[in-house]
């Protein structure tokens, strides 16, 4: 347990490094694609991201408070190999990101998997704010994140067109986030993380393009209603 304790907290601070040593990632250039979008309108605005602040402390926490106080407990040790495997693949993709945008969409979806399997392991009744939020704030940016750079692919290499691409990825971002968040009634937080991004993405089109804007909104909505199901479901469980 204590290996992978060890593995976990060296994974984190290498992804938590990751940033101050590559260049700073705003979304692929338009130039590697062969159809320009200047703007994806599946792109969430700028401040959106500025959650990667939250994601790293989260982690980092999550990590050292597992080696100080919990490196022997079992509940902590289910999650570790998966939420290690997502946490170094991350750790890499910055240096990937900006030059090959097929390579970092499959290493997204790959850390997401396999935050989502830490995810499920992980216990909610144990430790939840240092053991199970980090985790579902961290799988809740990477389901959203996963799909922006699919349909950033997707429009740019004009398999699909902005607006269908963004659409379509707002509706794959859903089904996996409503599955996810039943399935984890107790950790809301990886519903409000989706919300967070589909803000930014409602935000940043209400001007130039209104369809997206109204699409993602009615998806916070979705998201809104499947976290106080998923909680009356929880409470519902409790009384029985």
């Amino acid at each position: 347990m204590v290996i992978r304790a060890l593995i976990l907290l060296a994974a984190t601070i290498a992804f938590g490094v990751a940033p101050f040593v590559t260049t700073p990632f705003r979304g692929y250039p338009p130039g590697l694609f062969p159809v320009l979008i200047e703007r994806p309108a599946i792109q969430p605005a700028g401040f959106a991201f500025s959650i990667w602040a939250l994601i790293y402390l989260g982690l980092i926490g999550h990590a050292a408070f597992g080696i100080l106080s919990r490196r022997d407990d079992p509940a902590w040790d289910r999650v570790r190999l998966p939420l290690a495997a997502s946490i170094a693949i991350g750790a890499c993709w910055l240096a990937i990101a900006a030059f090959y945008p097929i390579t970092a969409t499959n290493g997204i979806y790959l850390m997401l998997i396999l935050a989502l399997a830490a995810l499920m392991r992980a216990d909610p009744a144990r430790d939840p704010w240092l053991l199970t939020a980090p985790v579902a704030i961290y799988a809740g940016w990477l389901t959203a994140a996963a799909n922006v750079s699919l349909g950033v692919v997707f429009a740019g290499y004009g398999w699909l067109t902005d607006m269908q691409s963004a659409a379509a990825m707002l509706a794959l971002t859903l089904a996996i986030a409503v599955i996810v968040q039943l399935r984890r009634p107790r950790a809301p937080e990886y519903g409000m993380t989706i919300i967070w991004a589909l803000f930014g993405i409602t935000w940043v089109n209400w001007q130039p393009n209104l369809t997206v804007s109204l699409l993602a909104l009615g998806g916070i909505v979705i998201m809104i209603l499947t976290i106080l199901g998923a909680c009356h479901q929880m409470k519902s469980g409790r009384a029985a």
